[in-house]
């Protein structure tokens, strides 16, 4: 605290009396005020939100805000607040709801933004190198795969830690500007790893804050085909939540504002968010084109210009999408066989999305037990999963197949279901069904 004040050109008093004045604090005899309360914050590494001193400076509307930052200081500084409350489980925070409007001024405030800007003086003390920016790429890839592996529940904690202890010094370090856009490019990656780990906990309200500081940073690191990728995943979000037109309109703006260097997995994958979207609105015959798009589009992909984190969106992914939609506007036989060329085998949640969309598919042709069965077949695979999507996908399919009534397959698949985890989940949880 002294080392705070020092640095505002002011001076604390005694330590007697400043120590008198902590333990009236932590006795809550009083609460620090103007003066006391920021270097209290300094010192902790906490800001006034997470301490409960929401009288100070406001910094609780600040952290809660859905705005998209105006300069790469404001990025640095909202990222490094929602890495560090988020670590904290800062409760407003954490359980916040997205902002509509958010996405829609994120996707134009992005698709005019001026050219890439870059911090006019890194304050901190640590130089940082092209290999501080390898570091940071290959840990958030080992953290990539642990999601996929084992869903963003497992280790979402652990990435936001990383971020907020190791990453958030890097940020406003000294660097030249080559390293400094290779640094805020993989920073936004891992903002935007961060963002999907959230999501797929449906936190959707820190999901989406994590996704509009990636898009900024990528903006920074003038790595546009990420951006485009941020807002992708803003629209599988957005279409998750059933705002359709926003998600729709977040999938064009991703097309729209890489089109000069978007490569073909790329574009493929905008389509399919669009298709995601259209497909719920009940437009089937726009859902088509845009597939057919996205079908065109991955054909003519050459993987060796491909960034490596779209490789995973190949034809079983595309099917994926393709039986998502199908089943959403009721084509359930063509949903089911897209979904039996969804499975790439290597991906365990999608492999799990795609199934339960199978045994959906089957109960609304009409063929519950293959319903049943396939949906057993989904939890075995989601066992070792930790995923509110996962167990949400799984209440929506209890609640259509309770429409069946009580027959032989359907009492089997109760008995064994609910000796899996993921199933149990929703019983404690209480999702209508």
């Amino acid at each position: 605290m002294r080392a705070g004040a020092a640095r505002r050109g002011t001076a604390l008093p005694t330590d007697a009396s400043v120590k008198r004045r902590i333990a009236s604090w932590e006795n809550l005899h009083s609460i620090p005020d103007e003066f006391y309360g920021p270097l209290v914050c300094e010192a902790l590494g906490m800001t006034a939100a997470e301490l409960g001193l929401n009288h100070l400076t406001g910094q609780d509307t600040q952290l809660l805000e859905t705005r998209y930052p105006p300069t790469p200081e404001d990025a640095f500084r909202a990222v490094d607040q929602l890495w560090r409350a988020d670590l904290h489980g800062y409760e407003p925070l954490v359980l916040s709801e997205p902002s509509q409007p958010a996405w829609s001024e994120a996707s134009l405030r992005w698709l005019v933004a001026p050219e890439p800007s870059f911090p006019a003086a890194p304050r901190g003390s640590a130089r940082v190198g092209l290999a501080d920016v390898a570091m940071v790429k290959s840990t958030s890839g080992m953290f990539a795969q642990l999601d996929d592996r084992f869903g963003g529940d497992h280790a979402r904690h652990s990435v936001v830690q990383y971020l907020s202890r190791d990453v958030a010094p890097l940020l406003t370090g000294q660097y030249t500007e080559a390293v400094g856009r290779a640094l805020f490019s993989t920073v936004a990656e891992s903002t935007l790893l961060a963002g999907w780990m959230s999501y797929d906990s449906c936190h959707h309200g820190l999901a989406q804050r994590y996704f509009l500081q990636a898009l900024r940073l990528a903006q920074d690191g003038d790595d546009r085909r990420l951006a485009g990728s941020i807002l992708s995943a803003m629209s599988h979000q957005a279409t998750f939540l059933g705002h359709y037109t926003e998600a729709a309109t977040l999938a064009r703006a991703a097309r729209m504002g890489i089109s000069g260097v978007a490569t073909p997995t790329l574009m493929a994958q905008f389509h399919a968010m669009e298709a995601r979207a259209l497909a719920r609105t009940g437009d089937t015959r726009a859902c088509e084109l845009a597939l057919a798009e996205a079908t065109k589009a991955l054909e003519s992909r050459n993987s060796a210009d491909e960034p490596e984190w779209i490789a995973y969106f190949d034809e079983a992914e595309l099917a994926a999408e393709a039986a998502h939609c199908f089943r959403d506007v009721n084509s359930a036989r063509r949903a089911v066989a897209h979904a039996e060329n969804a499975m790439s085998g290597s991906h365990v949640r999608s492999d799990f999305f795609a199934t339960m969309v199978l045994a959906d598919a089957h109960l609304r042709a009409g063929d519950a037990e293959e319903a049943c069965r396939v949906a057993l077949d989904a939890l075995d695979l989601g066992e070792q999963l930790k995923s509110a999507r996962c167990v949400s996908y799984l209440a929506e399919f209890r609640q259509h197949l309770t429409r069946i009534g009580d027959t032989p397959a359907t009492r089997t698949f109760y008995e064994q279901a609910a000796e899996h985890r993921l199933w149990m989940t929703i019983d404690r949880k209480n999702t209508p069904g």
